[in-house]
């Protein structure tokens, strides 16, 4: 792919060949702040060509295609599919990245001839992947070819009984690749052992986009494949893939894409998100403000208006999708406090929280949302959890855990009490039968145990390490230039600042939240907003530090720049740490 235009930045970074020394002399040479100049050095990247890759990077460089095993069969056989009229079948999973794939594919193979039928997993009709209830929906479509998005690597007996009935399979995923050879005539997925693409973090949205490339090629046809980019950051985002590489680049091109907001269904979502059109997007946004919505229908019932809202070109039916999908994301919101405070009563009044893992699980839970419930509930006790909501007999639960445990071999390990697991290290889901319920609770948390001894466990949040926010660099420019850092999410945390000075203005507003004001030694006035921490409002006098992430903020077309705090430091003899960090760093 040729890249887009070149990204506006704050700062265009000076051609310099000689390698800074340190961090003052990397502001120098690149033309930013201080403080992102020490935020670049402390991840390592002082060589002039790195740290111009990084602020800047650029689709043409993009790992070369040409080593991934089964992408050139894959394009082959659906360009030969796509010529003869044969009917396809795309069948995604139903999260983000699966829907996001399915909409990749089926839009491009229509856009080239192809004749589609598109459907997506049911987490209340047959749960993940290409379940045996999902067959038969599938082979209702009648297809020749079916092509799987983001799943398919655990499910060789679904896609057996699908080549016995003469449908072949393509697999397009990046979850754990299983022991047994695939029944398929291509096989998707960088984490095969004798896949020889370099980038093994691609989400199924990007080995989408990719297998696209390859059959535009094998039919030498004409495709925007721009158009596709803000459905990758989407789902890559959203699948908490490592933005490095790769996903970086797709995702920052991905990301100016999506504020164009140049397709309906984003543009309406953008929207009730209260994301202003033309607006610079963050990898914060979509995590939390677009993706929540594009999963929230699937949670609660079917997710297909998710995906006839990526695919729908008529504005008016995109606004009638889109209100369905809000009223989805309310419905959502209410069911998973609810579950939260049951499932945190049950767990202290049996001191589950005193175990390795936990394993939590009701009837009246929706099996939609237990996969939200898990990751609350990992990142408020700080170990493994299982949350499972019960259909009769049957049990949907979801696996969450900290940064570092290995959840997929956690699973392998105790895969006897289970009826099937799939997943990947960091996320995972699973099936198990309400008898066996109380023995999978003991071998869980024992597995926890032998794991979490084996392996570093990193906070769930992000890097609690704050730097200084150097006293001589403008505040405004520095939220500013913290955009080059983008996209940020895993692997690439958004950064903590620390600032201090004297307090101006304090106090506690609707919902319990905490707006502040301070001036600087310099005389500069930071505005700041604390979630939850109002109630210190009275208190907080003179000099104050805080902690926390800087960003701009509009308001009624002003921009300005504010932190969301973290924590507060009250205390003024922490501030010398800070400001000695802050020495050491840039010396």
């Amino acid at each position: 792919m040729q890249p887009p235009n070149p990204p506006t930045t704050a700062a265009s970074p000076r051609q310099n060949t000689d390698a800074p020394q340190t961090a003052e002399q990397l502001a120098q040479a690149f033309g930013v702040s201080r403080t992102v100049a020490q935020l670049l050095w402390r991840q390592g990247l002082r060589e002039p060509g790195r740290v111009r890759s990084f602020l800047e990077p650029k689709l043409s460089q993009l790992t070369p295609p040409d080593l991934m095993a089964d992408r050139a069969a894959a394009a082959n056989r659906l360009g030969r599919a796509v010529k003869a009229k044969e009917r396809i079948c795309v069948f995604g999973d139903y999260d983000c990245d699966g829907i996001t794939s399915a909409a990749i594919i089926t839009h491009a193979l229509r856009q080239l001839g192809g004749v589609v039928e598109v459907l997506l997993a049911n987490r209340f009709d047959g749960g993940y992947g290409v379940s045996l209830a999902a067959v038969e929906r599938i082979r209702k479509t009648q297809p020749k070819l079916l092509v799987t998005c983001d799943c398919g690597s655990s499910d060789a007996e679904s896609l057996r009984v699908l080549r016995d009935a003469g449908v072949e399979t393509i697999v397009i995923d990046h979850h754990l690749v299983p022991d047994e050879p695939l029944p398929a005539i291509a096989f998707l997925n960088p984490h095969r052992h004798d896949c020889g693409f370099e980038y093994k973090n691609l989400a199924s949205c990007g080995l989408a986009l990719s297998i696209v490339a390859a059959l535009r090629a094998e039919l030498n046809a004409t495709i925007d494949l721009h158009s596709y980019l803000d459905l990758v950051a989407i789902g890559t985002i959203a699948d908490v893939a490592p933005l490095d590489g790769d996903n970086r680049i797709l995702v920052r091109a991905g990301l100016r894409r999506l504020s164009e907001s140049s397709r309906p269904g984003l543009r309406e979502l953008l929207e009730r998100a209260r994301i202003d059109a033309g607006a610079s997007l963050s990898g914060e946004d979509v995590a939390f403000r677009v993706a929540p919505r594009l999963n929230a229908p699937g949670r609660m019932g079917s997710p297909d208006i998710a995906l006839q809202l990526l695919l729908e070109e008529d504005p008016t039916a995109a606004r009638e999708l889109a209100d369905r999908i809000e009223q989805c994301q309310q419905e959502r919101r209410s069911r998973q406090d609810i579950m939260f405070a049951e499932a945190i009563e049950e767990i202290e009044s049996q001191s589950w929280q005193k175990g390795a893992g936990i394993v939590v699980g009701r009837s009246s839970w929706s099996s939609g949302i237990v996969g939200i419930l898990a990751g609350k509930l990992a990142e408020h006790y700080q170990r493994p959890v299982v949350a499972i909501g019960f259909d009769g007999d049957c049990g949907h639960g979801s696996v969450r855990g900290p940064r570092g445990v290995p959840l997929y071999d956690i699973l392998q390990s105790i895969s006897d009490c289970l009826v099937r697991f799939g997943g990947h290290q960091a996320a995972a889901g699973l099936d198990v039968q309400l008898g066996d319920l109380e023995s999978m609770r003991a071998r869980f948390s024992s597995a926890c145990a032998a794991a979490v001894a084996n392996v570093q466990v990193k906070p769930s949040d992000q890097d609690s390490t704050a730097w200084p926010l150097h006293q001589d660099d403008d505040i405004r420019q520095v939220a500013r230039e913290l955009g080059l850092l983008e996209p940020c999410g895993e692997g690439n945390r958004q950064p903590l600042l620390f600032a201090r000075g004297q307090v101006v203005k304090s106090r506690e507003v609707r919902g319990g939240h905490l707006q502040l004001e301070l001036e600087t030694e310099r005389g500069q006035v930071l505005r700041a907003f604390g979630f939850g921490l109002g109630s210190n409002a009275e208190g907080l006098r003179g000099q104050l530090g805080i902690v926390g992430t800087l960003r701009i903020s509009r308001y009624q077309s002003m921009e300005r720049a504010e932190m969301r705090i973290e924590r507060l430091e009250t205390d003024a003899a922490n501030f010398g740490a800070f400001l000695t960090v802050a020495d050491v760093t840039l010396g």
